[in-house]
């Protein structure tokens, strides 16, 4: 059997593509077709987060190797636990209805992790739109400021990722119980990146794995803006020693001081002080040191987003 072959079937019985959706059956059709087309031919779980123009329809028509979970409500990011959950494989490829990944990048992916016991998550190199244009978020970490200590881990050491081009190892992912429930979609990544990184788990950014994003517009830039700003302060006071939480804390209180969306986005996140309190558990040392190192690489402000997917 020639080698590309057998890579192939041995990603398609060890990795599952994962996708969460909510009314965007024309971008889910695209992405759906792009998958089915993989030389890797994998499995896929669309969980529908309560959509109303279709969505599980256009997922069934795409025939049995697409399971569509349908959920009564906008699940928001946790949408994407449902199908982890689901899945049988020991890898999980997340993937958004507006992104696909490149032939092989699956097979790549699983061989990385297959050969690295340690190795939670790898994190693509994504390109974006036609143009196929590096996301900013992949030139960040290819400039990681990260000290790469393991000789016997593949890539660049992170500690974040883009939902829409990330493989997982189930087990690491519900180890830790995956995207936080209250977060919804925008922001969501660091908070599960951190979460995996505390309990001893490698994160790597491996530029041999590529995904495509194509995003929409956003239908409210805003609201995205907003909800970023209050992720990002939830997983500041979730995870962070008091003084850079109180640090933290002040940048975005200046910030929104002239912008509407970081000001609501201030306001969310103080609404959820009592739960937030509740659930605080502070990560290690060495964890807060490698966080405030990349922090220093966003100097111009750590709450903000640094890649494409939201133009």
């Amino acid at each position: 059997m020639p080698e590309r072959r057998r890579r192939a079937r041995s990603a398609r019985s060890r990795v599952t593509v994962v996708i969460a959706t909510r009314d965007r059956a024309h971008a889910l059709d695209r992405t759906l077709r792009a998958l089915r087309a993989l030389p890797e031919r994998p499995a896929v779980i669309v969980v529908d987060n309560g959509s109303t123009d279709g969505t599980s329809d256009v997922a069934r028509e795409h025939g049995p190797d697409v399971d569509c979970i349908e959920l009564r409500d906008n699940a928001g990011a946790a949408a994407r636990n449902v199908g982890v959950a689901r899945a049988a494989t020991p890898f999980v490829a997340l993937c958004d209805d507006d992104s696909w990944w490149a032939p092989g990048a699956l097979s790549r992916a699983a061989e990385h992790l297959d050969r690295a016991p340690g190795l939670a998550l790898v994190a693509a190199r994504l390109l974006v739109g036609r143009e196929r244009r590096l996301d900013p978020l992949s030139v960040t970490m290819v400039a990681t400021p990260l000290p790469s200590d393991d000789p016997s881990l593949p890539g660049l050491p992170v500690l974040g990722f883009a939902a829409c081009g990330a493989v997982v190892r189930r087990d690491a992912y519900l180890e830790v119980g995956g995207f936080h429930p209250r977060f919804g979609i925008g922001g969501e990544e660091q908070l599960l990146a951190i979460d995996l990184a505390h309990r001893g788990w490698a994160l790597r950014y491996c530029d041999d794995v590529v995904a495509f994003h194509h995003p929409s517009p956003p239908q409210d830039r805003g609201a995205r803006e907003r909800r970023i700003v209050r992720n990002r302060l939830w997983t500041t006071w979730l995870r962070r020693p008091s003084r850079r939480a109180v640090q933290m804390t002040a940048r975005a209180m200046i910030r929104a001081r002239d912008e509407q969306a970081a000001r609501e986005g201030v306001r969310e996140a103080a609404a959820g002080w009592r739960w937030t309190l509740r659930e605080r558990r502070v990560v290690r040392p060495e964890i807060d040191r490698q966080l405030r190192l990349l922090e220093s690489q966003r100097a111009d402000d750590p709450l903000r987003e640094h890649d494409a997917s939201s133009a």
